[in-house]
């Protein structure tokens, strides 16, 4: 199994929620496809593109049954990140939780895969 992980916004999440599916955030919707990030990328994006937000949430999903609609393509300096075409549903979701900020900083509870 290959896990594979988004952050939401707490307003996009409850709005994912609500809906039971999505096309992500405005930067997805842009881009084209969901944005994903591997276990060791996942603090990485954080710091990088959500930096000092509280409220944020961190939601898995198991890679193998995208695959049809998964590519995994070059971005940050060259290494390859998981890009969902089509939107992400809720029985997509292996599993979702709260991603605390603390003293700035945002703090990812034990190890991503």
């Amino acid at each position: 199994m290959t896990l594979i992980y988004k952050i939401f916004r707490a307003e996009e999440f409850e709005a994912f929620v609500a809906a039971g599916h999505t096309a992500g955030s405005p930067d997805d919707v842009r881009d084209g496809f969901v944005h994903f990030s591997t276990g060791a990328q996942a603090e990485e994006t954080a710091s990088r593109h959500f930096a000092g937000e509280d409220g944020l949430m961190l939601v898995c999903v198991d890679a193998g049954p995208l695959a049809d609609s998964l590519k995994w393509e070059p971005s940050r300096d060259g290494a390859l990140f998981p890009h969902l075409y089509r939107d992400l549903r809720i029985e997509d979701v292996t599993f979702a939780r709260a991603i605390p900020l603390a003293d700035g900083r945002h703090v990812f509870e034990g190890r991503l895969e």
